[in-house]
């Protein structure tokens, strides 16, 4: 019964969220529980699972309010900016560190390099609009962008630019994903609250000669990105049982 209680209070506030604006309040705790005949502590569970799955966002002495809707992330091998500009949003970058160090053993075998070889080590911030999107670390070795300047990544794609100036185009890439959360520094960068869930990317890109271009780790943000894919049938198969 407490479980049927749970799912009508979010159906409703699932259908008052759809009919209204990104940015409205939703109305005050008390009137929301006396309307739906729930206590407030069954409401403020529903309230807070609509929180951590971006649906709501709360404001300290403000009230709880209708979140931006996420922002699809396809599985495609396409850059941060492309997928901004073809959302409609504005895409942008801001450089925290960039350092030109030694690869180490394990950078090293995900860039096919000795571990004596220099790389460079690029952190950034990724932007939609001027918000914070996701934290993104680039290791791509020296020999690939020689005179690559933090001013060069900050409002461009690394991926035109290794095409406009270097010349290169990657071919495919690997990239594996996983549920995570913030640690104190991520939220901080991020502005979300500490263990926040967010989706870890890690992506190795080739060359047409299958040298590896980069290796980056993005951590995206849980409440305003969600997955999609497109589901194939398998080859040689007609029909096929569920």
């Amino acid at each position: 019964m407490a479980q049927a209680k749970h799912e009508l209070v979010r159906e409703h506030l699932l259908e008052l969220i759809d009919s209204h604006e990104v940015g409205a309040a939703i109305p005050p705790e008390r009137r929301l529980a006396a309307h739906l005949e729930v206590s407030r502590v069954t409401l403020r569970r529903v309230i807070a699972d609509l929180v951590r799955e971006g649906y709501l966002t709360r404001r300290q002495g403000s009230g709880t309010f209708v979140a931006a809707p996420k922002i699809a992330q396809p599985l495609t091998m396409t850059s941060f900016s492309e997928d901004m500009l073809r959302r409609g949003l504005k895409p942008g970058a801001r450089t925290l560190c960039l350092e030109v160090v030694p690869a180490g053993a394990r950078i090293a075998r995900r860039l096919e390099i000795s571990p004596h070889d220099h790389i460079v080590r690029v952190e950034r911030l990724r932007l939609a609009d001027d918000e914070t999107m996701a934290i993104e670390t680039l290791h791509t070795p020296v020999s690939v962008v020689p005179d690559l300047g933090a001013d060069d990544l900050e409002q461009r794609s690394f991926y035109d630019l290794l095409t406009e100036r270097y010349g290169i185009t990657l071919a495919h890439a690997t990239q594996t994903i996983e549920p995570t959360v913030t640690s104190p520094e991520e939220s901080a960068r991020l502005g979300v609250p500490d263990l926040s869930p967010a989706f870890l990317f890690q992506r190795v890109s080739y060359d047409a000669e299958e040298r590896v271009i980069e290796f980056v780790r993005s951590l995206y943000r849980g409440d305003r990105y969600q997955l999609v894919t497109e589901l194939l049938p398998a080859r040689g198969r007609v029909g096929g049982r569920a």
